[in-house]
Formats: C-alpha cells, sequence, structure tokens
C-alpha cells in the first residue's frame, strides 16, 4: 500500500514539472516580447541648421537625426514650395544606424528662389505601440535669394595720396548687410544713406594706408547681402606715392624714469628701464592701436561735420605724418615705430580746439597717448588729440567745431608740452593736412556729395 502511494506521487509529480517548465518559458518569452515593445518607446530625434531665415547660393540646410534606441528605418526629406511637394531624400536602413546626417545643397536649381519649407520625417524601427511611437516630423521655412547684390558706382574720380583718404559714394541694387572698400586685409565700411525708397545709397570713406606702396594699393567695393550672397567690383582711381621722413628718437635713463611710472599697473613690473620702455612702445602701442580700431566702428552713419578742420592756433609742426622712428639708446638702435600723425608744439597747456563737429567718443587715458580725447564726425572718420594736461569733455557730449576740449600736455609717451594731432579713418591712422585743405575737402568730398 505504502509502495503504490509514493509511486502515484511521483507520477503526478511527473505530469506538474513540464507544466512549470512550460509556464516559465512563456513568461520569458512573453517578458522578451515586452522588453522588445517596450525597449525602445522615444521617437528620433531631429535637428535642422542653419536657424536663420535667409539663405543663399552658397547655403546648405544641415539634417542631423538621431534614434539611440532602436535605430532609424527610414528617412524622407521634400521641400514644399508653393502647392509643390519637392522630394530631396529618400532613404531605407534596413540594418537600422542610430544617427544619420545630411547636406541639402541649393544650387541645383531644384528649388527657386523665393519661400520655401523643408520638411523632415524619421522612423525607427520600434515596435510600441505597432511602431506609432517611432515617428517624428519637423520643418523649417527658408527664403532662398540667389542673386548677388549689383554694385553701381557713382564717383567716377577718385584721386588719393599714399597715407590719405577719400570718399567714394555708389549704390547697391538692395539694402544689404555689408557693404564697404576692402584695402588689403583693411576694411573701411560703408554706411547707408537717408534717401527716397528703393534707393540704396552707400558713402565710404577710405584711406590709401601709408604702408601700402602704390604698385600694392588694390581698393574693390565689396557688398554681402542677407543670404550670404557677396558681390565686388574695383573702380577708377589715382593715387600718389609719398616719401616719408625716417627720424631718430634718442632715449636717455633720464627720460624712462619720469616717463615709465605713468604706466604703472600696465608694465611688467621687471626687467630694465629699457625692457619695460620697449614693452610700451611695442605691446602697449599695438593694444592702444587696436583699441583705436574699436572706436572706429563707433561712428555715425551720416556726416556730423561740414568743411576745414580747424588747426591748434599758432603751432608748429614738429614730428609729422608716417615719419619711420628709430629709436637709440647708448648709440645703438633698440626699436622702430611709425608716428602716426602730427605733432603740434605751442605754448604749454595751450587750449586745444575741436576739429570740426562731431560727438565724444573718448575721453581718458589711452596707453602711450595719455590723456586723449577723439571726436567722432561721421562715416568712420574721427579726430584724437593726445598727450592733454587736462580734459573738457565726457563721452557722448556734442561738440563744435573750434570749441575747447582739453589743454596740451606731457602724458603718456610725450618728450615735451604739445599736441599729438590724428585723422583716423575707420580706425586706421590717415593723414591729417588734408582735412585742414579747403579745396582738398571741395574736391574729394563735397563735390561728390551735392
Amino acid at each position: 500500500m505504502s509502495n503504490e502511494t509514493n509511486f502515484s506521487q511521483k507520477k503526478k509529480s511527473g505530469k506538474g514539472f513540464p507544466l512549470v517548465l512550460l509556464t516559465i518559458i512563456l513568461i520569458c518569452t512573453l517578458g522578451a516580447g515586452l522588453f522588445m515593445i517596450f525597449r525602445d518607446t522615444t521617437a528620433p530625434t531631429i535637428a535642422i541648421a542653419p536657424n536663420t531665415q535667409n539663405l543663399g547660393k552658397e547655403s546648405t540646410v544641415d539634417v542631423s537625426v538621431q534614434d539611440p534606441g532602436s535605430g532609424l528605418k527610414s528617412l524622407e526629406i521634400v521641400a514644399i514650395q508653393g502647392k509643390k511637394r519637392i522630394p530631396l531624400v529618400t532613404k531605407e536602413y534596413p540594418g537600422g544606424i542610430m544617427e544619420a546626417k545630411e547636406v541639402l545643397s541649393l544650387d541645383s536649381g531644384i528649388i527657386k528662389e523665393g519661400e520655401f519649407t523643408i520638411e523632415i520625417t524619421a522612423r525607427d524601427a520600434s515596435l510600441y505601440p505597432f511602431g506609432a511611437a517611432g515617428v517624428t516630423s519637423a520643418s523649417q521655412s527658408y527664403s532662398l535669394d540667389l542673386t548677388p547684390p549689383r554694385i553701381f558706382v557713382q564717383s567716377h574720380t577718385n584721386n588719393l595720396n599714399q597715407g590719405g583718404s577719400g570718399l567714394m559714394v555708389y549704390s547697391l541694387s538692395e539694402k544689404v548687410e555689408n557693404t564697404g572698400i576692402q584695402v588689403g586685409e583693411r576694411f573701411f565700411p560703408a554706411y547707408l544713406q537717408p534717401g527716397p525708397t528703393g534707393k540704396f545709397q552707400y558713402y565710404c570713406i577710405f584711406a590709401h594706408p601709408w604702408d601700402t606702396p602704390s604698385n600694392k594699393f588694390t581698393p574693390f567695393i565689396t557688398a554681402s547681402d542677407k543670404a550670404g550672397n557677396t558681390a565686388k567690383r574695383s573702380f577708377n582711381y589715382h593715387t600718389n606715392s609719398r616719401q616719408f621722413r625716417h627720424d631718430k628718437i634718442r632715449l636717455s635713463d633720464g627720460f624712462m624714469e619720469r616717463t615709465i611710472p605713468e604706466f604703472q599697473g600696465l608694465v611688467p613690473n621687471q626687467g630694465t628701464l629699457l625692457d619695460q620702455y620697449l614693452y610700451i612702445n611695442n605691446t602697449l602701442r599695438q593694444q592702444n592701436r587696436a583699441k583705436l580700431l574699436e572706436l572706429g566702428r563707433q561712428t555715425s552713419p551720416t556726416m556730423l561735420w561740414s568743411g576745414p578742420f580747424k588747426r591748434l592756433p599758432n603751432a608748429a609742426n614738429r614730428a609729422t605724418f608716417a615719419d619711420a622712428r628709430d629709436y637709440m639708446y647708448k648709440g645703438r638702435k633698440v626699436d622702430f615705430q611709425t608716428h602716426l600723425g602730427l605733432d603740434l608744439a605751442s605754448v604749454r597747456q595751450a587750449a586745444v580746439p575741436a576739429g570740426n563737429d562731431g560727438i565724444i567718443v573718448h575721453a581718458d587715458f589711452l596707453g602711450i597717448y595719455g590723456n586723449v580725447v577723439v571726436i567722432d564726425h561721421g562715416l568712420g572718420l574721427q579726430s584724437l588729440y593726445a598727450h592733454l594736461s587736462s580734459i573738457a569733455v565726457a563721452n557722448g557730449d556734442r561738440v563744435t567745431r573750434g570749441q575747447t576740449i582739453g589743454h596740451t600736455g606731457t602724458t603718456g609717451l610725450a618728450g615735451g608740452d604739445h599736441l599729438h594731432y590724428g585723422i583716423i579713418v575707420s580706425g586706421i591712422p590717415t593723414q591729417p593736412f588734408e582735412w585742414w585743405d579747403k579745396n582738398w575737402i571741395r574736391n574729394n568730398v563735397l563735390s561728390k556729395i551735392q
């Protein structure tokens, strides 16, 4: 009886074992299925660049699609223009990929000038729920402009001197983002002038830089619109070569001992007197000229001045513009720099008049120039007054021709009481003599804008 009972129990447990195993297998299969379904419930992500609206001939539309879960299954990109849908990209990814990138060129002629929309649809390989969660769509609207600006020269006579400046008047077929005259690596911005709607006339004061030989002076007008389309053209001009003076500046320990303390905090407090002076004359000089270039962009888009500029009264000319200077110390040459202004000597602490009407854009200490006033006269034209003992104006002040703006002095790298006077065009120093000459102004500036 007992043996039969044991046999019966073993038989029943034998039938139960396959059921348990089958249940486990079913649960695992169901779990694996659910894992496959739920392992990727996030749709692909789409990024479209650029974010700007206006596109040009050289522009591209960059599309990036990612799906780190189940991977991408397909990608479709179309352009919509008016009622027309234009297929651009149709791709399938049977093996699945995590990321896809497409660069769409716009110069093929498929998309015409005007408004259009890029529409992207990306699908991944997910199963949840039945793939509906794995679809993403995105779109971006643009305006396509394939036509570069047209440049029309209006100033057909342009006479310049090496180191001097001139005015160019021209018009464009459209209002642009950036335009001006390029001279080697230097750029002189032009400024749109008020006038009738639809007439885009620009004024540009530019220079033949002192350090550019006449045979290397090749200016041209450039323009770029909002879509990035660019145009450039040359124009007629005549320029005269100039020979500049060569001078020697003799340095003494006494001069450096008097001068260097003024630059405390701006010069490393190490090395000899000569080491510190050379740092001022080189590194600090470069920083100061960079500041003048920055100030040159802080300008009125219209003329603020009229007539010839006023000169410091009863002053004698000392150093002239673009003098090449060898710096000598104990009989040997230790440095070389170019003097980019006029040194005018009058009585001590003479009243300094504003050269012309304008707005003060700088009235403070400026390194090698000492106490400085910079007046903006519009169109990138600015006048500089350096080595002042006192300043009588502040940033933002409007001044008139002849108004006292300060007094001469010896601040900065000045060997004696004088005024360093400069004319700057878009941050580039130019010959001041021209702007004192009413005939030069009439022939080279006023005659072009009247």
